[in-house]
């Protein structure tokens, strides 16, 4: 009786071991068209009537990297007058539409090719929009002499702005666009906003030399 009493406790013992874990399930990493469960995903990006010609033009240089480098396709609808991307099968990352129309919508802003194609290449990159009457209401020659100082002589004190803040800057007539990240957007906005409340060049020059003095020290 002992005996069998004891066989059985020795039993119950072995059967609450614990076996060897299975292995670890390996999966492979789902590709863009798995993660929106096959369905194809579009973007559209209207062309303005001023754009149309700069783009037939340069149709090619953003076709290209679209395409081959992005895996994404894309089509001008000439009928709607708009650009069309959508994904297909083997783009590898779902995040490369959304750029692509970044990049598309950056050209018909006005950026040009070579500057809006590093919005594909980088992640940290913005385009941010605003008008002159959002900053300050102004009517007649005084919006077309603060539109004279944002640009300066031969567009001088726009590129000084875009080469002290490493930034890219379109003035479509009242709507300004900046390309860059979000730091240095920021300062060449206050340098903007500044020249349409009034200040003079020279005072918004010095101004930027300190604060890019300053962002150099800091990296």
């Amino acid at each position: 009786m002992q005996s069998s009493m004891d066989v059985e406790t020795v039993s119950s013992q072995t059967q609450n071991e614990p076996g060897p874990l299975p292995p670890k399930p390996l999966f492979e990493p789902l590709k863009a068209h798995e993660m929106s469960d096959g369905r194809v995903q579009f973007r559209k990006v209207n062309v303005p009537p001023h754009r149309y010609s700069p783009l037939k033009k340069v149709w090619m240089d953003i076709y290209t990297p679209i395409f081959e480098q992005m895996k994404i396709d894309i089509r001008m609808n000439l009928k709607a007058r708009r650009v069309e991307l959508k994904t297909r099968a083997d783009t590898p990352d779902i995040s490369n539409l959304q750029k692509c129309a970044d990049f598309v919508h950056a050209f018909m802003l006005g950026f040009d090719v070579i500057d809006a194609i590093a919005l594909l290449r980088l992640d940290e990159l913005y385009v941010e929009s605003f008008e002159i009457k959002d900053v300050k209401t102004l009517r007649g020659e005084h919006l077309s002499r603060a539109i004279g100082r944002l640009s300066g002589k031969g567009g001088k004190t726009k590129f000084a702005i875009e080469n002290a803040t490493k930034t890219r800057i379109v003035i479509a007539d009242t709507k300004i666009h900046i390309l860059g990240s979000f730091a240095n957007i920021k300062i060449a906005r206050d340098s903007l906003c500044s020249l349409i409340l009034g200040s003079p060049a020279g005072k918004v020059y010095s101004k930027l030399r300190a604060v890019t003095a300053r962002l150099a020290e800091r990296f």
